[in-house]
């Protein structure tokens, strides 16, 4: 832990040798930063509005299939006259967010790349285009096959009750298990920052890969909606795989590691 701290200390340190802005500065360019992201917020809501029907058949279809699937009745039910809207409210909220991400993300690069070295700005397209893909990546895998498959499981396990389905409840269970999957798909960017700066390596994440299997078996336990420890692993395995991942990334981008490769090309010529 001492030596993670260390190494933090010691990009910190290294970055603050660059020229940079003053804090009026800095506080101005994260307004300006903050504004753009809202405006996008409010334009990505106000395209997803305009398609919150067909947003919430696509919401809804993982359901309609399980219910029928056990001969059920499909059509779900509010309890409340304003849940209805407030769900569309809801699911274009969360929709326009990830239809303003790509931008938001950029301006969250542009506030932070004046801290960073010449070399370390050309990630700027590598960092959008996997963190985008990677969160549309485990939304769609939890989509496809995680939900889907816990409905089945629920269903079939429960099919003595009559199923009283309320909109809203169905609603937060969609998106805590999409968005969940989604962000936790994340988990190579994350490691990505953290090698550039040091704090984390390689060699710490292979040494320590039993403490991070026991967690991704603890966080699948929490996301999924069942306890089938079937569908579970579905989602644990693509996440080990992403550690796996993660470590190659690390190597890849380690200060130390790069250093190295160059003195063994320095070494070679």
């Amino acid at each position: 832990m001492d030596d993670m701290l260390d190494r933090a200390r010691s990009a910190v340190s290294q970055r603050a040798e660059l020229p940079g802005m003053s804090l009026l500065e800095h506080l101005e360019e994260l307004r300006r930063r903050l504004m753009h992201s809202a405006a996008a917020l409010v334009i990505g809501f106000l395209v997803a509005w305009g398609f919150h029907e067909k947003i919430f058949q696509l919401m809804q279809a993982p359901i309609t299939y399980a219910l029928a699937k056990h001969h059920l009745p499909t059509q779900l039910i509010i309890q409340n006259p304003v849940d209805g809207f407030n769900m569309y409210l809801k699911i274009s909220f969360m929709a326009g967010c990830i239809i303003a991400s790509p931008y938001v993300l950029y301006q969250v690069w542009l506030f932070i790349s004046p801290g960073l070295y010449q070399n370390e700005k050309r990630y700027v397209v590598p960092f959008m285009t996997a963190t985008i893909s990677l969160f549309l990546a485990g939304a769609y895998f939890g989509y496809k096959w995680v939900f889907p498959d816990s409905l089945d499981f629920l269903f079939g396990f429960s099919k003595q009750f009559r199923p009283l389905i309320e909109v809203s409840e169905y609603t937060s269970l969609f998106l805590t298990v999409i968005l969940g999957l989604g962000a936790a798909f994340e988990l190579p960017i994350i490691v990505l920052f953290l090698s550039l700066f040091g704090i984390v390596s390689p060699r710490f994440l292979w040494k320590n890969m039993r403490f991070a299997i026991l967690i991704i078996f603890i966080i699948a336990a929490i996301i999924t909606p069942t306890p089938n420890p079937l569908t579970m692993c579905i989602f644990a395995v693509p996440l080990l795989a992403l550690y796996l991942l993660s470590i190659g990334v690390s190597y890849m981008v380690h200060p130390a590691q790069r250093r190295k490769r160059r003195e063994a090309k320095e070494s070679e010529s």
